[in-house]
């Protein structure tokens, strides 16, 4: 007989199986679905992905030059991402590169972005698990229960913070939300010194917050036990996985350009490729039940839903990165990093050259505050560069036709932007790699080990629910730009009703 079950208003429980559908705190739309044995038990559990955008496929046909305009809106989270690897592809297309000055000002513009996205996830969409705690009411665990916990002053400088990184996108890149600068060789604009001395009083004050920030993280997260005890448990969020990021000189930490680098379980160099030759390095598996393919590594090979040295599952995230890289080229962020690394020596972690490869899915959260005080820094160079005022911004005499493949370090994964074109720079091909896809395969393994682990004779929460959603939660997904699978065809009902509503016939496709 089934014990007691449970569940919120947006929690159906019917028999065995336990639907969470929707989840929250996301881009786009997913669910999760729970299957019980007959001692209420988690035999399985999935992270699903229900709708698909399919933007890969109705690029085709365009101009390759509209289509850093076009991926931009993907969605409202990322469009700084998909705009700068989208112009990337369209530097290839032409066989261009960008001029120093263009360069400078596209990754003036891209730290930026990060630091506006690191912000929007770790105050709006992780913190109500932290600041509030992961059992506490539905109702309560959103921005503004974490403003009424943190204080007015604390969550008018989160808006200060995002608007400032939000005006200089808009500075350089035309529009802040879904940017104007990417042309082939170079950015549209220059930019004044007027505008430069501008961007620098913002660049400093987002290193002003960043560091204000991870203060806040050591006295919340870092400063309760019980949290520490959460996201040090090798029970619950943790997971041993490949790990992939871009690279800079030395190995150090990248966000704009470099070659893509991936680690093992045990932190040594597994894989090292230039971006224009991703296909030969990974590959795109699907399951029937989701939108969401399921990227691998070629060399290991797809076996399904777990990771280890066998499977090629890999992570791309603010985590893998700080595994991937051996150093951060800023030095406020090398200092955290090195007190992060030291935080999980003194845990154990076993190191790999005197570098401990973390597997804990919730230490996620911290690498993004690393992260956010590196763009901030990166941000903060870049606008004290003089040359960023030059107006050598584009290349010129430029032909298409050909392939181009962009990859950047979006802020939840590594993106990959590839496109054919013709001679009159119509796009024949198009692929994308988004980051939350990277990511896929090992969302859903933590989702399920959490849901084993907490969820036992029939005894469900809202509490427990909500902390298996912390698992896909840390990677900060985006399903709007991640759904491009089309396993089989479309589930589709049509139902034809006579003029006075009356169902003549009704047609199913599943």
């Amino acid at each position: 007989m089934a014990g007691p079950i449970i569940w919120d208003e947006k929690t159906k429980a019917t028999g065995k199986k336990i639907t969470v559908d929707p989840i929250t705190r996301l881009e786009g739309h997913g669910k999760i679905e729970i299957f019980l044995d007959d001692s209420g038990n988690v035999q399985n559990a999935y992270w699903q992905v229900p709708e698909v955008r399919g933007f890969e496929r109705f690029c085709v046909g365009r101009k390759v030059t509209e289509l850093n305009q076009i991926t931009a809106r993907l969605c409202g989270v990322c469009p700084g991402a998909h705009h700068l690897a989208a112009t990337k592809a369209i530097d290839g297309c032409y066989n261009a590169k960008p001029t120093p000055t263009a360069f400078k000002l596209r990754d003036l513009f891209y730290n930026a972005h990060f630091v506006h996205s690191h912000i929007a996830h770790f105050y709006a969409l992780a913190a109500p698990d932290f600041v509030l705690g992961p059992a506490s009411p539905a109702a309560n665990r959103n921005v503004l229960g974490v403003v009424g916990a943190v204080g007015l002053e604390l969550g008018g400088a989160v808006l200060r913070a995002r608007s400032k990184a939000q005006r200089i996108q808009a500075i350089i890149g035309g529009k802040a939300t879904h940017p104007l600068m990417g042309v082939p060789g170079g950015v549209s604009t220059t930019i004044t010194k007027e505008q430069q001395n501008e961007i620098k009083s913002y660049a400093q004050d987002l290193v002003d917050f960043a560091k204000t920030s991870m203060q806040v993280f050591n006295d919340v997260v870092l400063g309760n036990k019980e949290y520490v005890d959460i996201i040090a448990n090798k029970d619950l969020y943790y997971q041993e996985s490949y790990y992939m990021g871009l690279v800079g000189k030395d190995n150090a930490l990248e966000f704009h350009d470099g070659p893509v680098r991936v680690v093992d379980q045990k932190g040594a160099e597994f894989d090292r490729y230039d971006a224009f030759d991703y296909l030969d390095h990974i590959s795109e598996a699907v399951e029937p039940w989701s939108y969401e393919k399921f990227p691998y590594l070629k060399k290991v090979g797809y076996k399904g839903l777990y990771s280890g040295p066998d499977n090629g599952l890999y992570r791309a995230t603010p985590l893998s990165r700080l595994n991937v890289c051996d150093k951060i080229s800023t030095p406020i962020a090398q200092e955290e990093l090195e007190r992060y690394r030291g935080f999980f020596k003194d845990l154990g972690v076993p190191c790999e050259n005197g570098k401990p490869i973390v597997n804990f899915t919730l230490a996620t959260h911290w690498a993004r505050i690393i992260e956010m005080i590196y763009a901030a820094e990166r941000c903060l160079e870049n606008a004290n560069d003089p040359d960023i005022t030059n107006s050598d911004i584009k290349q010129t005499d430029l032909v298409p036709g050909g392939r181009g493949v962009g990859c950047v370090e979006a802020p939840r994964g590594t993106l990959t932007h590839d496109y054919t074109c013709d001679e009159n720079g119509i796009v024949t091909a198009c692929n994308l790699v988004v980051g939350t896809t990277n990511n896929n395969g090992p969302i859903n393994v933590d989702v399920c080990r959490v849901a084993k682990a907490l969820i036992k004779n029939y005894d469900v929460s809202p509490g427990l629910l909500n902390m298996v959603e912390m698992a896909f939660r840390a990677y900060d997904p985006c399903n709007s730009c991640a759904t491009h699978s089309l396993p089989g065809q479309m589930p589709l009902t049509a139902v034809i009703r006579n003029s006075d509503g009356s169902i003549y016939d009704t047609v199913s496709r599943d």
